[in-house]
This record gives structure tokens, C-alpha cells and sequence, in this order.
């Protein structure tokens, strides 16, 4: 007997149990129905189907991006129309201000909501260590279901289902956080000229590099708090 419970012991400290995700009926009966679906077209593009995965949204164009990791890079693997998200370009600041936050987020377990008022959510983390060095205040901030939107990115539930259920498998396979980047436009010169007026244009700036290296290496950036900036 003793010798079961130190090889018990043992094995627990070699393998950790995972985190808790949340789950409900409905988000079990979303998976049945769309991750056999799922599974083919990442198969179909040559994706492991329990691949890590990277999410990027594009606010001016209302488009979200789910990357899958193949090798050591992301590969874009499919593009949703966000449905709709509130109060135009420019961050998030407050609490009540009715904007859609940007900047560079993480999402972890803990933030999926299986049993949303709006279907299926996924808080994105607002606000991250950037916004709060900054005072900016607000709270649950989710990409969800339906299409309405107070500060939210709200995608309809068709699309929700395939994303919450990409997010959740991903989970399931032993990713433990995954990155969220959220920019105003495709953070390029030509874009920056032309959004030059926005008093958010140094803010936009800073997200520069974190656009750029993506799109370079295909890797999301590393990045710290400096002052009350990104840095990398």
C-alpha cells in the first residue's frame, strides 16, 4: 500500500492535473455538432487538429482571424465577420463609454462562458496590465454570440459556436493561454496616415510593432509594460 500511494504521488507531480474549463450542456451539444466539421477542414488544410491557436481581430473591417500553430508558426486557418461591436475606432478607456477595447489580450480557461446570456462568450481580458497602468476601467468584456454589442465584439451564434468550440479544444489539448490581439486597422504606414487625425494615434503607433513582427515571423509577439506603453 505505501508503495501505491508514493507511486500515486509521483505521478501527480509528473503530470499535474489540467485547469477546470468551464463547460454546460449547451457548449457539449455545440461541440457535437461542429467539431467533427472542424476537425475535416483542418485536416483538409493540413492542420493537426489539436493544434495551439491565435486570435486576431481587425476592427475597421469587422473581420476576426483564428490562427492554428503548424511547425512554429500560426497559419491562418479561417476568417469570421464580426457581426457587430460598438463605438467605432479608438480603445476602450471606461467603464460605460460603449467602445470595444484594442490592444494585444490573453485569455485563459477561467474566462469562457458556457452558459452566456449571449449564447456562447469568451472574455477577452480587458482590462490587461497596459489598460490598467493607464486607469482605463471597465469589465467583461466577452466576443460572444447574438448580434448586439455594448463594448463587446458580438459574432451571431452560427460563428460563436465554431470559435468558442476552437478556443475549448485548443484548452482541452493543453494550451494554457491564448493570445488575443485586437487592432483598430491593419496597423500599417499607409493605414496610420490615414487615421492620423484619431487623438488615439499614438496609442495605434505602439500596437505598430506588434502588428508588423506578427506578420513578419507569423508568431505573436512578446511584449512587457513599460511606463504605460507596450514594449517588446
Amino acid at each position: 500500500m505505501p508503495k501505491l500511494i508514493t507511486l500515486l504521488l509521483s505521478l501527480l507531480l509528473i503530470a499535474p492535473p489540467k485547469p477546470e474549463i468551464p463547460d454546460s450542456k449547451r457548449a457539449g451539444d455545440v461541440r457535437l455538432k461542429v467539431w467533427p466539421k472542424l476537425q475535416k477542414e483542418l485536416k483538409d488544410k493540413g492542420f493537426a487538429p489539436y493544434g495551439s491557436i491565435y486570435i486576431r481581430i481587425i476592427k475597421d473591417i469587422s473581420v476576426l482571424e483564428v490562427w492554428v500553430k503548424s511547425a512554429n508558426k500560426y497559419q491562418l486557418f479561417k476568417t469570421y465577420d464580426v457581426c457587430t461591436y460598438s463605438g467605432g475606432l479608438g480603445t476602450k478607456t471606461r467603464n460605460g463609454d460603449g467602445k470595444s477595447p484594442e490592444g494585444l489580450y490573453i485569455i485563459e480557461p477561467k474566462q469562457l462562458n458556457p452558459v452566456s446570456n449571449y449564447y456562447l462568450a469568451i472574455n477577452v481580458g480587458y482590462p490587461n496590465a497596459i489598460d490598467k497602468a493607464k486607469g482605463y476601467t471597465g469589465n467583461a468584456i466577452m466576443v460572444h454570440g447574438h448580434c448586439a454589442s455594448i463594448g463587446c465584439y458580438a459574432m451571431t451564434d452560427a460563428r460563436i459556436e465554431e470559435i468558442y468550440t476552437l478556443v475549448y479544444e485548443a484548452f482541452i489539448a493543453g494550451q494554457k493561454q491564448i493570445r488575443v490581439d485586437i487592432f483598430p486597422f491593419r496597423v500599417n504606414d499607409a493605414n496610420l496616415r490615414r487615421y492620423a487625425a484619431f487623438k488615439q494615434d499614438a496609442f495605434w503607433r505602439s500596437l505598430k510593432p506588434a502588428y508588423e513582427l506578427f506578420e513578419k515571423r507569423q508568431v505573436p509577439v512578446e511584449y512587457h509594460l513599460k511606463g504605460k506603453d507596450y514594449a517588446y
